[in-house]
């Protein structure tokens, strides 16, 4: 199984969370220890100022609501990602179109669409295996709009290369040999949905290829056509809720 996602970010972010909340949870108990003692070894003669013990109350109160935010603000996040993954649930059996550069080289063939925000000069297609390692360049297409692309698997010397996931990027340069934008998207039946590191993902080909629900732009009724085909009509695309 091959899972190309933004797991990673997501766990890094979740652990930056608990580390803020740790930390905030550590001022407090020193503020607290502090402020007992500063109560317990003032001078009876010379008494802490009230307005000082009211703004140290004050930041007190902060911290503490602070912890409580936070504390708020995870369990939101949790019941956000549970309702993702029920979501997620119905992308099942349908087929998705995702915006992603990555596909699977299944029966000798992987499909991707590719736009250009503008008319390129050039389009060089240049296609990777999971080590990163080029196998095959081809030229692409080079006016604006959507435009597909079929590999037959092959490398540039015409050995045919193992199924798997492959990884495409697009060089579009116009006249003066500026780069230009572009997007990629595949086309797959679901079979799965999972959660990884917070984030609900859906699977292709039983597994061999998973995703973030979040790079799902539609989903329509799985259709006769093979699994890796990006041609659809626009009438039965249904936005979906990413």
């Amino acid at each position: 199984m091959t899972e190309v996602n933004a797991a990673a970010q997501t766990q890094q972010a979740q652990s930056q969370s608990k580390l803020a909340t740790a930390g905030l949870a550590d001022n407090f108990d020193t503020f607290l220890t502090l402020l007992t003692e500063q109560l317990k070894n003032q001078d009876p003669l010379d008494p802490l100022e009230s307005e000082q013990f009211v703004q140290q109350l004050v930041q007190f109160s902060s911290v503490e609501q602070q912890i409580a935010s936070n504390e708020s603000l995870e369990a939101l996040l949790a019941l956000q990602q549970s309702d993702a993954q029920l979501k997620a649930l119905d992308f099942i059996g349908k087929e998705a179109t995702v915006n992603t550069r990555y596909n699977l080289l299944q029966d000798g063939e992987a499909a991707w669409e590719y736009g250009l925000s503008q008319e390129a000069d050039s389009v060089e297609i240049l296609i990777f295996d999971e080590k990163g390692t080029q196998v095959r360049r081809l030229d692409g297409e080079t006016g604006e709009g959507v435009h597909a692309v079929t590999w037959d698997g092959k490398d540039q010397a015409g050995n045919t290369l193992p199924e798997g996931v492959y990884e495409i990027e697009i060089i579009a340069k116009d006249a003066d040999k500026n780069a230009i934008d572009y997007a990629t998207r595949v086309s797959h039946r679901v079979t799965g949905v999972e959660m990884s590191g917070g984030q609900a993902q859906v699977s292709f080909a039983n597994g061999e290829l998973v995703l973030p629900a979040s790079l799902v732009t539609s989903v329509r009724e799985a259709s006769s056509a093979p699994a890796n085909s990006n041609t659809s009509s626009p009438d039965e695309e249904s936005e979906a809720a990413a």
